[in-house]
């Protein structure tokens, strides 16, 4: 009577614990699908003020807008990578590490545009000077570490990726030797069966004659 109580308790717990799953899988689905409404109006309205200040290009400073165009468009680039995360998330359901470490990299070369720009009006000034070029190389190395960091999370999944395909491959054959093996097997029952019969003939060859 206790472990029939036990048991029962245990299923009860269970069911609430995979009702409970359910309900938050739900709500957290919501919300991703909150963000990537969010993030796809943001990156439309950012691409929508790139194209207007693209139309101020002849009356204006071209160098000043054309930055501004570069950063306005690197910023859409970082709400895509954010967008793919986000759908990668909900498709796997798992974090997928590789879009923010492309958001990274995006980042870093942001910076280094806008700094390598502000460098060019620090000639003068030889200590802020020396900070932006300081800075550029910061971002640079981060850069090449970033890149560093994807090129060895490609090749851990491309690794992975080989290993399940590896896997498959000796599950496949593993089944067709069984399969084989049935087959031989199943020849080798009906062999003994014909033995069989044959050594019953020749014990009552009587048998024989009568058919």
């Amino acid at each position: 009577m206790g472990d029939n109580q036990r048991d029962k308790h245990k299923q009860e717990e269970d069911e609430r614990q995979r009702l409970a799953d359910r309900i938050l899988a739900i709500v957290e689905d919501f919300i991703y699908w909150g963000i990537a409404v969010v993030l796809v109006a943001g990156a439309l309205v950012l691409l929508g003020v790139q194209v207007y200040s693209f139309t101020k290009l002849p009356g204006e400073g071209s160098a000043a807008v054309l930055l501004d165009i570069l950063d306005g468009l690197l910023l859409v680039f970082i709400f895509v990578e954010l967008l793919f995360a986000v759908r990668a998330t909900l498709s796997s359901r798992q974090i997928v590490a590789e879009p923010f470490l492309i958001i990274g990299v995006i980042v870093c070369i942001k910076e280094i545009v806008v700094l390598s720009v502000e460098a060019a009006d620090l000639l003068a000034d030889g200590p802020q000077f020396a900070r932006a070029i300081t800075e550029v190389g910061i971002l640079g190395g981060l850069v090449l570490l970033l890149s560093v960091a994807m090129f060895v999370l490609q090749v851990r999944q491309q690794d992975a990726a080989d290993d399940v395909a590896e896997e498959a491959a000796n599950a496949g054959e593993e089944a067709d030797n069984a399969e084989r093996n049935l087959a031989q097997a199943g020849q080798e029952r009906d062999r003994a069966g014909d033995n069989r019969d044959k050594a019953a003939d020749l014990r009552h060859p009587e048998r024989e004659a009568d058919s």
